[in-house]
């Protein structure tokens, strides 16, 4: 018993070339630019989006807690419980390396007030400007940490 050959499919015989463009089966990603967004927080769904879009985020961001206090750190971490009081999200503070965790329920409100690091960042970009130091004769050729200042 045999089942028919790979060479007997129609995509593959003479007159039906392959069509990348037909090909493609997944959408590219989009990533949204965040930064400087100050989310509607309405609802424990909005809440809840907005501390996704934070932890996906590559800056710092500020969480108004509901005693007045503000927090400002990376989102580094989330756990998301079935309530807001058992969902957390823990946060690296800026200016040093101290970590919180703050329940989803204490935040007032939030803010992307950093610099998203990775904004406009690419293999293309890196690919261009690795190509345009070696035509300038750079004999360093890598890639070289940008500072988070």
């Amino acid at each position: 018993m045999s089942g028919p050959r790979h060479a007997d499919r129609p995509s593959h015989t003479e007159g039906s070339p392959l069509n990348p463009d037909e090909l493609e089966v997944a959408p590219g990603t989009r990533h949204e630019s965040v930064q400087g967004w100050i989310p509607e927080l309405a609802t424990e769904e909005e809440l809840r989006i907005a501390l996704e879009k934070a932890f996906d985020y590559r800056g710092d961001i500020t969480i108004t807690l509901k005693d007045g206090s503000n927090v400002e750190g990376y989102v580094f971490d989330r756990v998301a419980g079935p309530s807001l009081e058992t969902s957390f999200a823990r946060i690296l503070l800026k200016d040093s390396n101290q970590r919180q965790k703050i329940a989803y329920a204490d935040i007032r409100a939030l803010a992307f007030t950093g610099r998203d690091t990775a904004a406009g960042k690419s293999w293309e970009a890196w690919v261009r400007k690795y190509w345009e130091q070696k035509a300038a004769g750079g004999t360093e050729l890598g890639l070289q940490p940008e500072s988070l200042d």
